[in-house]
């Protein structure tokens, strides 16, 4: 962001006292991120900007109140669509949790709707008090092993980069691209190196010999370790590392064991998916804080990670502190080692106070028809639903609650006449993946351990990465309702149980979003959360988070796209059968 000559007169003459401020901030302690101390001095601020720090006078003066005040909380790597809210609503959100930046990557629209996808979230996030950033996304599809809804060239990506919130190519996912030098995969790396943009990376699984092989491609971030070794493996590469803290994915405990003094302003923090009940009840970047606080970091090295971090990860040189140059985002807490936030202040303006917005910003821009109608998909009968395993032994995907990771079990489960039979008391269910774009009639078969329904059938078209239709279940009947009546939604999520359908919640942009409100899809989400008790389900982790990763076939170790079940291990479909 450049100042006019105009703005850097306005800018000098407050600094220098020669005309009063828009706005001074008085009697607060204001957190110092560069030098990780607190201090006692006025915020000058006009046009939004920070132009000193001292003792000054202003057109109009708040009264901090003896407030800790830190710059605005940065979301280093966020999936908008995983909240199921466009940008306006997801600002309404996060806002009075102190967020004022995100970095938003649009690769599940994009796998869905592919550049108007991309258009839309564009379009949607302008003029909102929240400052969302893009990464393009660099993987559509995620892999070859699937089918996707649309698939983005280096020529597709083009077009974006004269785009001001464009700063840098999304999540490099697909390692063996890059590893094997594909010709497509290197233009994307090539074209963003030369524009000076950023190159995040989703490095599941590599050990150090892949991170040398992400770091000589220009990829400079992880979002995907699970382990503080992997933190360090990366971080001894240069890497900035994203400790996450989202629904499915809850890392950062793990993770903070690699932290500390010498190595932390590597470190930044991002939720990368969360449901939109889990930001309401538990935060957003201000809940990341908290975990590292209470896990013996300290505070103010937390709220640097959050800050400071971030913004010089992203080269967002006029974000991430309070000093004078710098966006006045700023966060009002009434304690430093609780994050209790009172106030937040988008550019010098009060945007959120006491958990709630000032304002509430709602979406300008409508999704073009093919977003609105993208379920495509084959009817489909009970026979299709059966799984042929023999009598002996089968592949089954694991799944490693409040993870995205799986296990790859084998075991002999029940069956009829060569058919598997789930069996709820051993946690054996059925797993369908069926193809929503092209009418394709593809549809992957598995059978999962660990998801704990008893009774009944879940289905969902928020299914990562291609969002095809995913589904579980303990019978074929209530499979193929939820299956059916998921895409009569034009997209969303279902619970079924005794040929019924108990809940739901439509989703008909992309088959990822709503325009409605935080508050009703607040109260959806806590009809489906009470009809999965009543289908078995023990909510120590959240089901349909766990299920919409079942299908991402760039995570360890086991998932089932629409072509059938899928090694990450060997990058290869396998047999339900051993």
């Amino acid at each position: 962001m450049k100042p006019t000559i105009e703005a850097l007169r306005r800018r000098i003459d407050v600094a220098t006292k020669r005309t009063p401020a828009d706005l001074v901030v008085k009697n607060g302690k204001v957190v110092n991120i560069f030098t990780r101390e607190i201090l006692h001095e006025d915020i000058a601020i006009v046009d939004g900007f920070i132009a000193g720090l001292g003792d000054y006078e202003g057109f109009e003066t708040i009264d901090a109140e003896g407030s800790y005040i830190v710059p605005g909380f940065i979301d280093g790597h966020v999936h908008i669509e995983s909240a199921m809210v466009t940008p306006a609503e997801f600002s309404n959100v996060v806002l009075p949790h102190g967020v004022t930046t995100v970095i938003a990557d649009p690769h599940e629209i994009a796998n869905v709707s592919g550049s108007s996808g991309i258009d839309f979230l564009l379009e949607s996030s302008e003029d909102i008090p929240l400052d969302v950033y893009f990464m393009l996304p660099s993987c559509v599809p995620a892999t070859p092993f699937e089918n996707a809804g649309a698939e983005l060239t280096d020529h597709d990506l083009e077009q974006f980069y004269t785009h001001p919130r464009v700063i840098g190519l999304g999540e490099v996912m697909d390692y063996p691209a890059v590893m094997e030098k594909r010709e497509e995969m290197l233009k994307k790396l090539e074209r963003a190196g030369r524009k000076g943009k950023f190159i995040d990376g989703h490095a599941a699984g590599l050990n150090a010999d892949g991170i040398n092989v992400y770091m000589s491609a220009g990829i400079r971030t992880d979002h995907e370790c699970i382990h503080a070794e992997e933190a360090l493996d990366r971080l001894r590469r240069g890497m900035y590392v994203m400790l996450r803290e989202g629904s499915a994915a809850r890392d950062l405990i793990s993770l903070l064991k690699a932290v500390n003094e010498q190595n932390a302003r590597r470190c930044l923090f991002v939720t990368d998916d969360k449901h939109l009940d889990d930001l309401m009840n538990e935060g957003s970047i201000d809940h990341n804080v908290r975990m590292a606080i209470n896990q013996g970091i300290d505070p103010i090295l937390a709220i640097q990670m959050a800050t400071l971090n971030a913004a010089e990860c992203f080269g967002l040189k006029h974000k991430g502190a309070i000093a004078p140059g710098y966006e006045a985002d700023l966060v009002f807490l009434s304690d430093l080692n609780t994050v209790q936030i009172n106030k937040v202040y988008k550019s010098g303006k009060l945007a959120a106070e006491s958990g709630s917005c000032k304002s509430s910003s709602k979406c300008s821009a409508a999704p073009a028809p093919s977003i609105v109608d993208s379920v495509k998909m084959n009817s489909i009968k009970i026979e299709d639903l059966q799984i042929a395993t023999g009598t002996g032994s089968v592949n089954i995907i694991g799944i490693i609650p409040n993870s995205i990771v799986t296990r790859h079990l084998v075991e002999k489960p029940d069956s009829v006449v060569g058919f598997f039979v789930p069996n709820p008391e051993k946690d054996l269910l059925k797993l369908a993946v069926i193809e929503r774009h092209h009418h394709t009639g593809n549809i992957g078969l598995g059978i999962i351990k660990g998801l704990g329904i008893k009774k009944g059938a879940i289905a969902s078209t928020v299914a990562h990465d291609s969002h095809n239709i995913v589904a579980a279940g303990t019978s074929d009947e209530d499979l193929l309702l939820a299956i059916n009546h998921t895409a009569e939604m034009k997209g969303g999520l279902a619970v079924v149980q005794d040929g019924q359908v108990t809940a739901e919640l439509a989703l008909p942009i992309a088959g990822l979003m709503t325009n409605q409100n935080s508050a009703f899809i607040y109260e959806k989400l806590t009809e489906l959360n009470q009809a999965l008790r009543k289908v078995g389900c023990s909510m120590l982790f959240n089901p349909f988070l766990t299920l919409s990763f079942l299908a991402l076939p760039v995570i360890p170790d086991l998932k089932l796209t629409d072509k059938g079940l899928f090694s990450v291990n060997t990058f290869q479909h396998i047999s339900v059968y051993e």
